[in-house]
């Protein structure tokens, strides 16, 4: 049976296409103003037996597209343990959200804790923040944490960061210590989301900002565990909901 699951994110949508249980086939698309009409083209020449949609726009796909659809939690759950069978706990930055979610050994959600009220300590804010410091977001995720001096941000508000930023800037700061900073504060958004459900081994990030090496660093130096990460996080959330498509 093939079968297809696709990721309607804020920022990214992503497909994949699983047959027999394993994944073949993936891509993924900027959303746009048009995220349908982006989806249709992910789809377009993709021959599948069923499709299930997650993310924050599932419900407009199930809508005009009649499929069914999956939470994020569930779907990044099934990805997650498809990837990594040990994992155990889930860190998710998407562009919107950040989600962390602690599985039992069976793979079944125990708990997860969730903030989608703002933009700040999500992809969206590191993106707005890269930008100010004229930083390729592939390249603010390379930047090298240092053990040495930290540069304090104190306001995780992205409005109240960029206003540190620029003073920062303004007092002659080095460019990449500001940047570590920035993603500093994201790290310990996460932390603290961590704190409040059971966390253990093995811990996968997923999601796009999984590609972020500075990010994941970050949080294993604080966690003192190793993180893992997929070749392609991104598509996390898409391969789990075309796994549950298969299944049910």
């Amino acid at each position: 049976m093939r079968a297809a699951g696709i990721d309607i994110g804020s920022r990214f949508i992503k497909l994949a296409l699983v047959e027999e249980g394993r994944l073949v086939f993936s891509r993924k698309s900027e959303t746009s103003f048009s995220p349908l009409e982006r989806c249709y083209e992910l789809l377009k020449d993709v021959n599948t037996d069923n499709i299930m949609a997650t993310g924050y726009g599932r419900h407009l796909f199930e809508v005009h597209i009649g499929s069914r659809t999956i939470t994020e939690i569930k779907a990044f759950a099934r990805g997650a343990k498809a990837l990594f069978p040990k994992c155990r706990t889930i860190i998710d930055i998407g562009g919107q959200d950040t989600k962390v979610i602690s599985l039992d050994e069976k793979g079944t959600v125990r708990k997860f804790e969730m903030n989608d009220r703002c933009a700040a300590g999500t992809g969206k804010f590191l993106e707005i923040m890269a930008r100010n410091l004229d930083y390729p977001i592939k390249d603010f995720g390379s930047i090298t944490p240092k053990t040495g001096r930290r540069i304090q941000i104190n306001s995780i508000c992205t409005v109240f960061a960029e206003s540190e930023v620029v003073s920062l800037i303004a007092k002659g700061e080095d460019r990449a210590d500001i940047g570590v900073a920035l993603q500093r504060l994201v790290a310990n958004r996460v932390l603290s989301m961590l704190k409040r459900i059971p966390v253990e081994d093995d811990i996968v990030f997923a999601g796009g900002c999984a590609r972020n090496r500075c990010l994941k660093e970050l949080i294993e130096r604080d966690l003192g565990k190793t993180v893992y990460v997929a070749d392609t996080p991104e598509i996390t959330g898409a391969l789990g909901a075309a796994l549950y498509a298969t299944e049910n």
